[in-house]
């Protein structure tokens, strides 16, 4: 630190650690609650009928399945499945992916005794629907002016039902469900787990949509630009954004999260990430990364860590 970069701003934003620790989230709506304890809700009540089919990968430590499943808006969810090839299944885990979508699962996870479901969330890769764009720019903006029939809220739908088919599916996982997400996926997390009681550990890397008044001030590579972009033409997006905010969701969320946050992020301003953080309500632990979304010399290092450090979190699961 600090990096070389071709970047027209710093992606560090000025602040250092001790002051990214100090960033508060701001005050929530007053029907904040209210709104997404009524989507839960309504998710609740839908039976998503999953289905898994061989895909015909070999693996010695899993055994891998496609995954599909029905989640709201009558939107057909896509992805994959890992199932132990040996042993019992002791725990379950969702895994939400970042905004480039998924190739395929992450077979490296340190968890030999899960059933880990890795969801598309609606409109990318395996999910993809005509109805909604497909590139991350476009994506973030997709009815962002209706905080109804925001793209978002489908998303963390999309997450609620996958933990409905996780139970359907292997119901020996019940109170021992955790969720990891990284960039997008740590937000939609961070969105979705202050109304989902039947996860009860999380981790969230380099989440994004925090502080979102913060961030439109703040330029990135990212989608965040484009919804920057989007307000300063508009001038309309906090009417929505204040329920989607990730920091201000998580102020209400009480179980344990690890959070790996960035000091250096040219496409999740740290600020937002660290917001996330400060403001969990529950018990919680900061990994600090050097930077995210870009390489740098410690970062294999910094991995090979950081999944130790996920592992022994969620051996209390």
């Amino acid at each position: 630190m600090p990096f070389s970069h071709a970047y027209p701003f710093d992606p560090t934003y000025g602040f250092s650690l001790d002051q990214l620790l100090r960033v508060e989230a701001p005050d929530p709506p007053e029907d904040f609650a209210a709104f997404w304890s009524a989507r839960y809700d309504d998710a609740r009540n839908l039976a998503p009928r999953p289905e898994l089919r061989r895909c015909g990968w070999n693996h010695p430590r899993f055994q891998v399945f496609d995954l599909c499943y029905r989640s709201t808006g009558a939107i057909t969810i896509g992805g994959w499945a890992l199932v132990p090839a040996q042993g019992e299944i002791r725990r379950g885990f969702v895994v939400g992916h970042g905004y480039g979508g998924r190739a395929g699962p992450d077979l490296d996870l340190p968890f030999a005794d899960a059933a880990i479901l890795f969801p598309c969330f609606r409109g990318l890769s395996r999910s993809r629907c005509p109805e909604i764009p497909e590139t991350p720019d476009r994506h973030v903006l997709c009815e962002i002016e209706d905080r109804d029939r925001y793209v978002l809220g489908g998303c963390v739908e999309d997450l609620w039902l996958a933990v409905s088919s996780l139970l359907d599916l292997f119901p020996e996982t019940e109170g021992h469900i955790g969720y990891l997400g990284i960039s997008f996926g740590g937000g939609i997390g961070a969105l979705s787990l202050p109304w989902e009681p039947r996860i009860r550990r999380a981790h969230f890397n380099v989440p994004t949509f925090g502080h979102q008044r913060l961030r439109l001030t703040l330029p990135t590579v990212g989608s965040g630009e484009s919804v920057r972009r989007y307000q300063a033409l508009h001038g309309n997006v906090m009417a929505t954004l204040a329920y989607y905010d990730a920091a201000i969701a998580a102020r209400f969320i009480g179980i344990p999260v690890h959070v790996a946050a960035a000091l250096f992020d040219p496409a999740v301003a740290p600020p937002g990430q660290f917001a996330v953080y400060n403001a969990l309500a529950g018990p919680k632990e900061l990994f600090v990364l050097e930077a995210g979304h870009f390489d740098y010399p410690r970062k294999p290092e910094q991995d090979r860590s950081l999944s130790a450090a996920i592992a022994a979190f969620f051996e209390l699961l």
